[in-house]
């Protein structure tokens, strides 16, 4: 007969389990929340030392010495929460005993960046389309809930290749704007570019539960822009995805009515693989392996879609591009950072080593998550513009890519 000491022992010993699985589940359910739950602001975490005006007049910006502003290129910092915008050039100079580094200010879009006294470090060079001194129109696509706007940049008329479009979708927690650096490429080969928002970005109208679906339900808002690119001239397509947008733009190539039309696709930092990606994320902040598993069975669960406010469970299985690799059809340049802090360069590199016939990696040396661009221009301007010449289907006539007038 067990004595009363090893009961109180027994019920302490089920209570701390208790309270462990009751701890794990809301970790995980926190977990899974944080994935879908769409954010439309970011904490200030970069401090600013100084802003001063050199000889010449310019101004010039002294922050925390990083592997992030250290960084060879272009970039930008947000500031005022999110209303103040400055493009920032390369390091000029550098503080080892203040441990930090001074950076050209190419300009100020908004706000006065002289009163900022943190920001957020970004790669969005361009916060509006108008920074790119190229003409442009806005328009608004007939989408779901109803209308999403987008903006379209025309290349000059001895440029336009006919009947060719791109259309270029951005990442989470992110804007349209993100992707104006892939405009200028296009522009020069000759595409008309679409630039299109989608559900719940803060832009176009949100979906029904108000959540992020990863790719499986966004791609409807792009397929709009297809639509709206066929019914404007469009015969062949290519897709310029970053990151949440390459895996829009994946799903939209596999599913579209029109996927026919789509002649190869430009992927920055892509998400390949959702479990990859979340793991790879979950593991850098410390999470338990068990924690993110369960997250990944809520995410998948219709009975527990409660915890999520998702109106529909994720399928993760139809959004992993590693597993589906046999079934890419069209020609994929990805463009992608080795250091990468989001999303694991080696699932671009598994995927070119899966699809080499479809699949061209061009690796960078960038610090960060889809800074390619921002690190090398010229590096990222290039890849795809020799990429575009050398695969027939991405310039192809309408009847060579077998699609029907």
């Amino acid at each position: 007969m067990p004595t009363v000491t090893s009961r109180r022992a027994l019920e302490v010993g089920v209570l701390a389990a208790s309270v462990a699985l009751l701890a794990g589940v809301a970790g995980a359910a926190y977990f899974a929340r944080q994935v879908v739950v769409p954010k439309y602001s970011r904490r200030e975490d970069l401090d600013v030392r100084a802003v001063r005006t050199d000889g010449d007049g310019s101004l010039q910006i002294e922050l925390p010495a990083t592997e992030k502003t250290r960084a060879a290129g272009r970039y930008s910092l947000w500031f005022e929460q999110g209303t103040g915008h400055a493009c920032l050039g390369p390091v000029v100079e550098s503080d080892p005993v203040r441990r930090t580094v001074i950076r050209a200010v190419e300009r100020v879009d908004s706000g006065n960046l002289k009163h900022a006294a943190a920001g957020i470090w970004s790669g969005y060079v361009y916060s509006k389309p108008e920074q790119l001194g190229l003409p442009y129109q806005d328009v608004l696509i007939p989408v779901e809930n109803g209308v999403a706007p987008a903006w379209i940049f025309d290349p000059p008329a001895a440029a336009k290749a006919p009947g060719g479009w791109a259309i270029h979708i951005h990442g989470m927690g992110g804007n349209r704007a993100g992707t104006l650096r892939g405009i200028p490429v296009a522009r020069r080969l000759g595409l008309t570019s679409l630039v299109v928002s989608f559900r719940n970005d803060g832009d176009a109208p949100p979906s029904y539960d108000g959540r992020y679906n990863l790719g499986q339900g966004e791609w409807r808002d792009v397929e709009a822009g297809i639509n709206y690119a066929i019914s404007n001239g469009a015969e062949r397509i290519v897709l310029f995805g970053w990151s949440l947008g390459a895996a829009i733009a994946l799903q939209t190539a596999a599913l579209s009515p029109n996927s026919l039309r789509v002649a190869g696709m430009v992927l920055d930092a892509p998400v390949f693989d959702w479990r990859t990606t979340l793991a790879a994320n979950a593991k850098a902040a410390g999470l338990p392996r068990s924690l993110v598993h369960l997250g990944f069975i809520i995410l998948q669960s219709k009975t527990l879609r409660w915890v999520t406010g998702l109106a529909e469970p994720i399928c993760l299985d139809s959004l992993d591009w590693l597993a589906r690799a046999t079934e890419l059809d069209i020609p994929v340049l990805v463009l992608h950072g080795e250091k990468d802090d989001t999303t694991p360069f080696e699932a671009s590199k598994k995927a070119a080593s899966l699809r080499p016939d479809l699949v061209t990696l061009v690796e960078f040396e960038s610090e960060g998550h889809s800074l390619e661009w921002n690190v090398d221009s010229e590096k990222w301007e290039r890849s795809v513009e020799e990429w575009f010449r050398g695969h027939p289907m991405a310039g192809s006539s309408p009847e060579q890519a077998g699609v029907q007038s």
